[in-house]
């Protein structure tokens, strides 16, 4: 929630900051002479700056939230506890008597193993403890198990730190708290501060210096471009058989009454089934290989091409349809020169999410007994929690496919230029 709330606030900041310094520019195009801009998506054009400053907030709050040493120390947030700390507890003995031990503790980072530093055991029936535990952890002491007097002689812990102390309750002290278990027995809770622990989500400069020994070494016997490669060749081919079947049927829907009935149940009905649940029938029909993977991304594809093209014909100004027809027009010059130029912007739109469908459901299609590919590395790399394995692998999917949405916009604004217009 905290690092939520700080992004909220480096957003807001970001945003009068960037208006506070453009604010003696004024932009000469012709977006700029528009009056109207609200519901006009030709007025609203992505600010590159604030594109920039969204990306450099992220990679701050995840090097603030990891201590990376991208960043300098203030801008870390607060750590988990290590170094040195102590604690006394108070002991009392069945007919009352009591004695105080002293706790020495040594919490070490996670991952560097220490062992509990040596202390004198001291006087009186109670005797001094040392503990060893790493950061981010917690340990259930058993302190009377050198004492002259133990929990089973029925001595019992009344006080830490000369604060009372039941089961149930608990203690701050300078390194954490301490917390008394049901039973009687010191749980030590060294403070983990806000920072994540690797294990959970390692610092930004591993997760690339694993990027680069991955992309020099390979993973599984298979490079990382191999990798890659074989997860983009899936989804290109599924989704070009999805479209090329799927663009075809949409288009029949749109202009055939007869078309629309039979198949618009079909359609109506797969569209919000998830292609994840349809990889166990996937695997019962085409069996584990390239070519169950290639059939499910070829039907994640599929409807949504089919009501996107659907769409773009039902959508066609009904006044072209009749000026084409006045200049004494065929159907098929209608289909030419009107239909298919008016429903690509639709179409596109249709491909723009279907291709990142496909994207997203390769990747699970792949945990599914793959030998190579995207979703295989993160699955492999999940089982043995190797975290910067599967941020790498999230990090290339997501830039890829921006890679591939922003080719998709090039190739609509060169092919359709007349998009948004009348």
């Amino acid at each position: 929630m905290i690092p939520i709330l700080i992004y909220v606030a480096m957003f807001v900041a970001a945003y009068f900051v960037v208006k506070l310094v453009t604010a003696g520019t004024q932009r000469q195009d012709f977006t700029s002479l528009k009056t109207v801009t609200f519901g006009d998506e030709s007025a609203v054009v992505s600010d590159r700056k604030a594109s920039i400053i969204s990306i450099i907030a992220i990679i701050v709050l995840w090097g603030a939230f990891t201590g990376s040493v991208l960043l300098p120390g203030f801008l870390h947030a607060p750590g988990p506890f290590t170094g040195d700390g102590t604690f006394t507890y108070t002991v009392e003995t069945a007919d009352g008597q009591r004695d105080d031990a002293t706790v020495t503790l040594l919490v070490h980072p996670s991952g560097e193993p220490a062992d509990a530093p040596e202390v004198a055991p001291g006087e009186g029936f109670a005797k001094d403890d040392s503990v060893a535990i790493a950061a981010y952890r917690s340990k259930l002491a058993r302190l009377d198990q050198n004492d002259e007097i133990g929990r089973d002689e029925g001595a019992r812990i009344v006080a830490v730190n000369g604060q009372p102390i039941a089961p149930g309750g608990e203690v701050a002290t300078d390194f954490g708290r301490v917390v008394m278990s049901q039973r009687g027995t010191l749980n030590i809770d060294p403070d983990k501060g806000w920072q994540m622990e690797p294990i959970w989500l390692p610092a930004p400069e591993n997760v690339f210096t694993r990027m680069g020994e991955i992309a020099s070494e390979g993973f599984r016997n298979f490079t990382l471009w191999e990798h890659l490669g074989y997860s983009l060749m899936r989804v290109v081919v599924g989704f070009a058989l999805g479209a090329l079947v799927g663009i075809p049927l949409g288009y029949a829907m749109g202009l055939s009454n007869w078309f629309r009935g039979w198949f618009d149940p079909i359609v109506e009905f797969m569209r919000p089934v998830p292609p994840l649940a349809l990889i166990p029938l996937v695997i019962i029909w085409a069996g584990i290989g390239e070519g169950g993977k290639i059939i499910l991304l070829f039907l994640a594809a599929l409807w949504i091409m089919a009501i996107a093209a659907r769409s773009g014909v039902s959508g066609v100004n009904i006044s072209k349809v009749h000026a084409a027809y006045s200049l004494g027009a065929s159907k098929a010059q209608l289909m030419r020169y009107v239909i298919i130029p008016n429903s690509l912007p639709e179409i596109f739109t249709g491909a723009r999410v279907a291709m990142g469908v496909c994207w997203g459901t390769v990747v699970a299609a792949e945990l599914v007994a793959a030998e190579k590919g995207a979703g295989m590395m993160i699955m492999v790399a999940s089982k043995f929690q190797n975290t910067d394995i599967v941020i790498m692998g999230i990090i290339l999917i997501g830039v890829i496919g921006f890679g591939i949405d922003m080719l998709m916009r090039w190739a609509e604004r060169v092919l359709v230029p007349w998009k948004g217009k009348s």
